[in-house]
């Protein structure tokens, strides 16, 4: 079981800070600077921009101190008599600084600790063991991703935002000029970012959303196909009803009668 022992969401030191272990914590710390500094870590002096993070091993001496004011960060140190099993499961290198891919990530992560954290509980320790994991996992997996470009990098995290909302409010009728217009991007530009970041074109996810979504509703409610269709975001019908056909392969009647082993899934172009 993994165990938080402390943690920070956004600490500001307006006249800088210098941490300096030379035995090292005693515990696996994780610092995530939103500031230029720099680390010395088993001897080496690294330079770390903002948007990096770096989880140092218990017993690693090491230093971090501010190269610009004020210096902000996110932390938290934990223990566990799994961490090491599971930071090699995943892959996960120690006393290494990576460059973050979504930065917003880590620090709602870092946030959902804190107030877990603090409002305590019966179940709060299973609750962070949970937490931990998942925040720990979340982070190799965007490490590990294919690099973004450098010039599309910054805008991650809104587009990650984007596609939650399309799937979370697939009924909404919107335009891809529209979505484009939210992260301030051209229409043609946003369409190539979206699917360097996802690997499917926009249009293809705001037709999988519908689809998604109108497969729940015809496999759960007594809704007639038009009303799916029309709780789905769809003009008409029979629109709906081709597209469905289309990307699921049966009719929606078909479908909601056969179920899921008659539907063989999302369709990508």
């Amino acid at each position: 079981m993994l165990e938080l022992l402390s943690c920070g969401y956004h600490y500001v030191h307006p006249d800088g800070i210098t941490i300096d272990r030379p035995r090292g914590a005693g515990n696996y710390a994780f610092v995530f600077f939103k500031s230029l500094a720099e680390i010395v870590v088993d001897g080496r002096a690294i330079s770390v921009e903002p948007g990096m993070h770096i989880i140092f091993g218990p017993d690693t001496p090491y230093l971090y101190r501010h190269l610009e004011l004020p210096f902000v960060n996110d932390w938290f140190h934990c223990i566990g008599n799994d961490m090491e099993q599971l930071l090699a499961e995943l892959d996960y290198a120690l006393n290494e600084p990576l460059k973050a891919v979504d930065t917003l990530q880590i620090s709602r992560g870092v946030m959902e600790l804190r107030r877990i954290q603090s409002n305590g509980g019966r179940l709060a320790g299973r609750i962070l063991d949970t937490e931990l994991r998942g925040f720990l996992m979340k982070l190799a997996n965007a490490t590990q991703a294919a690099p973004l470009p450098e010039k599309v990098s910054g805008y991650y995290g809104a587009f990650v935002d984007l596609r939650s909302a399309l799937y979370n409010a697939p009924h909404e009728r919107t335009t891809v000029e529209e979505l484009a217009a939210r992260v301030n991007m051209s229409k043609s530009y946003f369409q190539h970012s979206y699917k360097q970041f996802f690997g499917v074109p926009v249009m293809t996810d705001m037709i999988a959303a519908r689809l998604e979504y109108a497969k729940y509703l015809l496999k759960n409610s007594r809704l007639s196909v038009s009303e799916v269709s029309n709780l789905c975001g769809y003009d008409n019908d029979t629109h709906f009803m081709r597209q469905f056909k289309k990307y699921v392969r049966v009719t929606p009647k078909h479908y909601r009668h056969a179920g899921d082993a008659a539907a063989p899934g999302r369709r990508t172009e």
